[in-house]
């Protein structure tokens, strides 16, 4: 019996978004990750080897060494650079080949074949900043939420990482109505209409998609906005037990690891300071962070359940416009990458 072979054609713009957008800062771990020896991470399409010199400076380079493949991340550090376990060839930060201690002089010394990645550190997290030009020499400047930059704000970084594409958990983040409902037994988001409307305002760097006459009862708004970094920003009521700060704050980045796992980062924050910045946060390390980790479960367990092609047999209303303009949006960005590519 004569079997045929079928090539499956995938869509590039799916295939783009899939691993991730260039051009654009991502959170890839958190700082306690890299610490005296290298590791290697799967990101953003990538698999990757981070170590840390002796000043503490993150560096990062694809995990392949240009000589025969083996991965860096199981050689030694020596300052910026590092030496490949199999045969000593030693890579610099920036993907330059300093030595090759078995044929010096060769060819491979001083070309530079391998990817490396612009790396920044900031809240609890180490960056990467995904270039389309794998020679790029420096890279913008990783641009964060003012709650995340204000001495005004105090946060705690909250990373998980869930079983799904990452665009799974950008949906679930911009689709406020579902916390009137999964969320109904939390002590936050147990009030307020289980019915509403929507409307999307737009920002200068984003846009608001929010219930129409309701504000501080729930999780009633979800902010997307693009600084050279894709983040979500979203603020849960809090009652007078939570401590002193008004409403919680929360800052998602969501990044690709395979098309079966993200990266899930929140940055949980309120505008504190002085003694109030001590009690808040110690309320939240001793009351509050297991309940906020309870609502996260709830979230993580409906999105990793969905079959992967979920988004592929919807059917959609008036709540998911948020979703619906976010989707076209990234659509429209992977188009435009693309299109630059050639």
């Amino acid at each position: 019996m004569n079997t045929a072979v079928v090539n499956v054609q995938l869509d590039p713009v799916d295939a783009a978004l899939e691993v991730g957008l260039k051009d654009l800062w991502y959170p890839v771990c958190p700082s306690s990750f890299v610490k005296e020896s290298p590791i290697s991470l799967r990101r953003l399409g990538y698999k990757i080897a981070l170590w840390r010199d002796q000043a503490g400076q993150v560096h990062a380079l694809e995990d392949h060494c240009p000589h025969r493949g083996a991965p860096l991340s199981l050689g030694v550090i020596l300052g910026d650079r590092i030496a490949c376990p199999y045969h000593g060839v030693e890579v610099r930060r920036d993907g330059t080949v300093m030595r090759v201690p078995g044929s010096p002089g060769c060819k491979l010394e001083g070309s530079r074949p391998t990817r490396s990645f612009h790396t920044a550190e900031s809240n609890g997290a180490i960056f990467l900043y995904n270039a389309s030009n794998p020679a790029l020499d420096e890279a913008p400047p990783l641009r964060l939420p003012e709650q995340l930059t204000s001495p005004e704000w105090s946060s705690f970084l909250c990373y998980t990482e869930w079983a799904g594409d990452y665009r799974y958990v950008i949906d679930n983040v911009m689709d406020p109505m579902h916390g009137a409902y999964l969320h109904k037994q939390s002590h936050t988001m147990s009030e307020g209409d289980m019915t509403a409307d929507f409307q999307i305002r737009d920002l200068p760097e984003g846009f608001i998609f929010e219930k129409k006459g309701q504000r501080d009862v729930n999780f009633d708004w979800t902010e997307w906005m693009d600084t050279g970094i894709h983040v979500m920003r979203l603020e849960i009521p809090y009652p007078k037990t939570g401590g002193p700060g008004g409403n919680f704050t929360i800052i998602g980045s969501y990044t690709p690891i395979t098309n079966r796992a993200a990266g899930v980062f929140h940055w949980r924050c309120r505008k504190v300071d002085g003694w109030q910045r001590d009690t808040w946060r110690f309320l939240y390390k001793n009351r509050l962070e297991e309940r906020h980790w309870n609502v996260l479960e709830q979230d993580r367990l409906a999105v990793e359940n969905m079959e992967p092609d979920a988004n592929k047999r919807e059917h959609l209303y008036q709540h998911d416009m948020g979703i619906v303009r976010l989707r076209r949006h990234l659509r429209n960005l992977a188009t435009k990458q693309l299109d630059k590519q050639g």
